[in-house]
């Protein structure tokens, strides 16, 4: 049955490349198919091995049997995520992060995974959600299948992803052997082991989608300028497209749906009944003030200290007063309007389905669909709503509240920049704030001036994973 998942060692094959004026030899094995029946060619995955394991040797202390194995994913947007290589120059790649993770000792599996843009051979779209973490659970259990054949130490695998990859690696972390997937994992012929893993680490994941647009209002609402980059069509180079920049003004009905918004994150939030680790209650009062927004003002306050302390400028933003070489307060509000708000209202389900999410949540026959039901209630165009059950499968918080059984990963880094605008700064927080209520091992900041990108630390990453494996 599971004869074509079997892994031979005898595909891997020297080769090497330079970084920093020095060569990194590794063991490569290239294009395997991670499914028996895969939906299409992007299913695939990469084996990365420093080269000192196929004699015995060690890397920073790891040998071939005890090495972490690394799964970065190239995921954005929720468009495909194509399996990653240290010599990939098309975008997207993480190139530069698996370099990094050779040189440490790391094994590294990359895995293509599929996207809402992905089609099969006959033209039908075959990538709609739950395709891209149904994916990435298959190639966990490939990896896990052959745990006797692979090197690496399948008890220390470590996920990795930026934005909508960043989710990828949290609903990884979240999820682990959920029985939601089980269907379509056995149609894909996945192979027969468990994916849950063992530790996390996502940059600035977009996720918890059905909240989404009620924590942006409760930050942004207000401020109705709004400002962003576009793909510019045709514009597409080495895989990439040009950007261009396009603004833009809430109109009154926008204010009023971001007012809407704003009181229905309220009764969300005080839902969860989170607390920080002194065991205060963290909430928001009707205006949305209270001791959860106290806690973010704490987090860029903690992040601006940081970067002052480094000799940086943070005046850059405004709000921030500093006395004797210490930030003491911030003006909130006047913090947000510097930093600009960069979506409209709803900011993910957008009510003419123009965003990325809602072709995410499309499916064989519909291109997009709404995910919440207040945009399929103020609808402007014709609309169907996703089914609730599917939304809520691809929602981290799911698993970590309860809603659905599953085995959540131990360790937790999570990064999301204080400089970014692309989801509200309370969807991370209270990714985070779950996990440290159950007692889970968090790792998290709010790093100062850094937009919506990932993987801009290495070394502390790195440093972060030594720590959990050596």
């Amino acid at each position: 049955m599971t004869g074509t998942l079997i892994f031979d060692a005898d595909w891997l094959t020297p080769e090497q490349i330079q970084m920093d004026g020095k060569t990194i030899n590794y063991l490569a094995a290239h294009d395997i198919q991670y499914v028996q029946h895969p939906v299409a060619p992007i299913q695939r995955l990469n084996v990365f091995v420093p080269a000192a394991y196929e004699n015995g040797g060690t890397v920073n202390g790891y040998t071939r049997d005890t090495a972490p194995i690394f799964m970065p994913n190239t995921v954005g947007g929720y468009f495909p995520g194509p399996a990653d290589d240290p010599t990939r120059t098309q975008w997207p790649n993480n190139a530069a992060t698996i370099k990094q993770a050779l040189k440490r000792g790391y094994v590294v599996i990359a895995a293509g995974l599929r996207g809402h843009t992905t089609v099969n051979e006959a033209g039908q779209r075959v990538g709609q959600a739950p395709a891209f973490i149904v994916d990435m659970k298959a190639a966990v259990r490939y990896v896990k299948y052959n745990q006797a054949r692979l090197p690496g130490n399948v008890e220390r695998i470590i996920t990795n992803g930026t934005s909508a990859g960043g989710a990828t690696s949290a609903l990884m972390g979240a999820s682990g052997n959920a029985k939601f997937f089980e269907g379509a994992l056995t149609s894909l012929g996945a192979a027969p082991a468990t994916d849950d893993i063992f530790a996390v680490s996502a940059y600035c994941p977009i996720h918890n989608l059905e909240h989404a647009d009620m924590a942006y209002e409760w930050q942004f609402n207000g401020i109705n300028d709004w400002n962003r980059s576009q793909p510019v069509a045709g514009s597409m180079k080495n895989g990439r497209p040009k950007f261009e920049s396009i603004t833009g003004t809430l109109s009154a009905n926008d204010q009023s749906l971001s007012a809407d918004l704003k009181r229905q994150f309220c009764d969300y939030l005080n839902g969860l009944q989170l607390h920080d680790a002194n065991g205060q209650a963290l909430t928001v009062s009707p205006d949305g003030t209270g001791t959860f927004q106290n806690y973010l003002v704490q987090l860029l306050t903690d992040s601006a200290q940081s970067a002052l302390d480094k000799g940086v400028d943070i005046h850059k933003y405004a709000g921030f007063t500093v006395t004797n070489g210490k930030v003491t307060g911030l003006d909130l509000k006047a913090y947000l309007t510097s930093l600009t708000r960069m979506k409209a209202v709803p900011a993910f389900d957008q009510l003419d389905l123009g965003s990325l999410e809602n072709r995410l949540f499309g499916d064989a026959t519909v291109l997009n669909r709404h995910f919440t039901s207040f945009s399929q209630e103020h609808t402007t165009v014709p609309a169907q709503l996703a089914e609730t059950e599917l939304v809520e499968a691809v929602n981290p918080l799911t698993y970590l509240t309860g809603k659905q059984s599953a085995k959540i990963a131990q360790h937790w880094r999570i990064r999301h920049g204080a400089a970014d605008r692309d989801t509200s700064f309370a969807i991370p927080i209270i990714l985070a704030t779950v996990l440290q209520n159950q007692g889970q091992d968090v790792d998290f900041a709010l790093p100062w001036d850094i937009p919506h990108s990932g993987d801009y630390d290495l070394g502390e990453l790195f440093a972060w994973i030594d720590g959990l494996c050596q």
